[in-house]
């Protein structure tokens, strides 16, 4: 499990994709997106820009990302 914490109120998921190296570019994390790979406190999330707050839980290719 990946602890990830922000400074501000939200991260968007893209952003947040990119920022622990699972998405390699922000292309990349929108075809993740767009392509039904990504979960979002157990619920498929389709919204590249959906802001995550502390205490979301995003699930991708088999990582777990925990927002603090």
């Amino acid at each position: 499990m990946i602890k990830f914490k922000i400074t501000t109120e939200y991260i968007e998921l893209i952003g947040l994709l990119k920022a622990t190296g699972i998405a390699l570019s922000g292309a990349e994390a929108k075809a993740m997106v767009e392509d039904g790979l990504v979960r979002v406190n157990g619920e498929l999330e389709n919204r590249k820009r959906a802001k995550l707050r502390p205490g979301a839980k995003v699930e991708t290719q088999g990582q777990i990302i925990l927002v603090e």
